[in-house]
């Protein structure tokens, strides 16, 4: 149960932070084009996983699962999943797989991409079949 209570609220307070991210560059930067708060979220996030995974691959092993899971799975999983993307995707190079870290890259970006312009095609259709 601990572990569910910690993903639950790492998420909780990793959303709010995202929102507040949002928050303060859509307050400074309103007319942006470019996703300055995602992309800071993304890298930042990327970057806080990398020292947690670093710190704890080199011998600092002794922090219990259910403050990794708070960590990892809650409090970077609401602020950003691309942190896990990114982590995943280096691990596949470090490890000699570029083919499949590649692959990864392409597959993610692309399907994401993808399913969110079906989602939407399928919404606009299913409004347009409420409406008559």
């Amino acid at each position: 149960m601990a572990g569910w209570l910690s993903v639950a609220l790492g998420g909780a307070i990793g959303s709010v932070a995202r929102h507040a991210v949002n928050g303060v560059v859509l307050h400074f930067w309103p007319t942006l084009q470019f996703p300055v708060a995602t992309t800071l979220i993304n890298v930042v996030g990327s970057l806080i996983f990398g020292i947690f995974a670093g710190l704890l691959s080199s011998g600092s092993d002794g922090l219990p699962l259910h403050w990794r899971e708070f960590i990892f799975v809650g409090l970077l999983g609401g602020f950003t999943t691309f942190s896990t993307f990114a982590f995943e995707t280096v691990t596949l190079s470090r490890n000699g797989a570029v083919g499949y870290a590649l692959l990864s890259v392409a597959v993610q970006v692309i399907g994401g991409m993808g399913g969110l312009s079906a989602g939407l095609i399928l919404a606009e259709r299913i409004a347009r079949s409420t409406v008559r």
